[in-house]
């Protein structure tokens, strides 16, 4: 039998928090973490805003002397890591450490330690290079730091796919789990490119918005005015963990990842396929490895970069997929308030997702039958309040940076489909759990 995953820890940080309880409160909120750029000089560019992280000190996780060893994408993937480390209670110890994993990716690394670098080569000659130059640029230091901060042994990834990259570190995970090649997986991505070079590149590619006037109302997916993405910075990560591994020490289980998908559109190398046939593919095969219908989804955070093409095309992908239904289905893009955190976008949006998820289970009103109303769930999936509030949502996201002449990078895309599920040891409980699992699993995956 197929081994099951699931969720056991989170860990956010972003332009809008510093915690996941912060960011929660803020996406609630309709916060929006866009501003004025503060790390650098950004008055000559023609993008002079994006969604950093504020407040941060990475002295509160590193020591000083380890500080400028490591770029800042590694920084707050330490502080994403030590958060859903300890909400999930998970121990490493010389028992289990083999069977504990990294994966955390990102998609451009260090931006801020190049150009310091760089900065002290043409200053200072190739004698001015710092010796921790490349350990505390390249991308796979961020799992490498974590892995020693733990003691984790086991597998150890850093995923490189633009703006995919932490969908695929979780969905990689996953597989991971599943193929007991581990018990646990620390898992998600960071980035941070909010830089001279990191703004500038994008800005001269005319990917992202110029409304320097508005800042907080600058990222607006789907909105007819949008004019391009904002950059976010930050890091998602949790979490993945075997479930009779879980059950056995007692840990809170957030949710169930059901399945992973991806598709290439061997199409072009900045334009999307016809009728966006990747993205549709994508989702398919998401549901499918799931052994899902596309009906039980009643819930997606789109990747909704608030760009003039990219918006559109997504949204042609998600008719395909669900039909009439589309119209119904409640769909949203938190980049609206985080900004596109590019190699961190997918594991902040699916660490978002499991959120609200979570939230819509536990704040459901009571119906004429003292039950939560079901949200469009199929029958039999709500009992009790407390027994089980079970739902299902799609996370669908690609590698897309925008322009408004094409797409850059369209050549991979992910969705993950999570079951939340939250039980009390009641007997009744534990038989309704039973048969509302048995609903959605009719092949015995129970």
């Amino acid at each position: 039998m197929t081994r099951r995953v699931v969720v056991t820890g989170l860990g956010l940080i972003c332009g809008v928090g510093n915690t996941t309880d912060d960011v929660w409160k803020a996406l609630l909120a309709g916060k929006s973490g866009v501003a004025r750029i503060t790390g650098f000089d950004a008055s000559a560019f023609a993008c002079q805003i994006a969604a950093e992280v504020k407040n941060f000190d990475p002295l509160n996780y590193v020591e000083k002397k380890e500080m400028k060893k490591m770029a800042r994408f590694i920084h707050l993937a330490i502080a994403a890591s030590d958060e859903d480390m300890k909400m999930s209670e998970l121990k490493i110890t010389p028992e289990n450490d083999e069977r504990v994993g990294v994966h955390i990716g990102s998609g451009i690394g260090g931006f801020d330690i190049i150009e310091r670098e760089h900065s002290a080569l043409i200053e200072g000659g190739p004698r001015k290079i710092s010796p921790f130059f490349i350990p505390a640029a390249i991308i796979n230091l961020a799992a490498g730091q974590v892995s020693m901060r733990y003691g984790a042994k086991g597998p150890n990834e850093a995923t490189a796919t633009a703006c995919t990259t932490s969908a695929h570190s979780i969905g990689d995970s996953f597989r991971i789990i599943q193929h007991n090649d581990a018990d646990v997986m620390i898992a998600g991505g960071s980035e941070a490119a909010i830089t001279p070079m990191g703004v500038g590149g994008f800005a001269a590619m005319r990917a992202l918005s110029t409304r320097n006037d508005d800042p907080e109302k600058a990222s607006r997916p789907w909105d007819q005015g949008r004019d391009g993405f904002v950059i976010g910075e930050g890091s998602g990560i949790m979490i993945l963990e075997e479930l009779e591994h879980a059950r056995k020490r007692g840990a809170h289980i957030l949710a169930e990842v059901a399945g992973y998908g991806m598709s290439g559109d061997a199409y072009h190398m900045t334009q999307p396929a016809p009728e966006h046939e990747g993205g549709f593919r994508v989702m398919r095969n998401a549901v499918r490895d799931g052994k899902v219908e596309p009906s039980v989804v009643n819930y997606v955070n789109a990747h909704g970069t608030s760009t003039p093409i990219g918006d559109a095309i997504e949204t042609i992908a998600l008719k395909r997929v669900f039909g009439e239904r589309a119209k119904k289905v409640p769909i949203s893009s938190t980049k609206s308030m985080t900004g596109h955190l590019l190699g961190g976008a997918g594991g902040l949006t699916v660490d978002q997702a499991d959120i609200i998820i979570n939230d819509l289970a536990q704040s459901a009103p009571e119906g004429d039958d003292g039950y939560p109303q079901r949200f469009g769930i199929p029958d039999g999936l709500y009992a009790d309040r407390v027994a089980v509030k079970q739902g299902w949502m799609c996370c669908i996201g690609d590698d897309w940076m925008h322009l408004s002449t094409g797409v850059i990078g369209a050549d991979r895309r992910y969705v993950l489909v999570i079951e939340s599920l939250q039980s009390s040891d009641d007997r009744t409980a534990r038989t309704t759990i039973t048969q509302a699992v048995k609903t959605m699993f009719p092949n015995g995956r129970i």
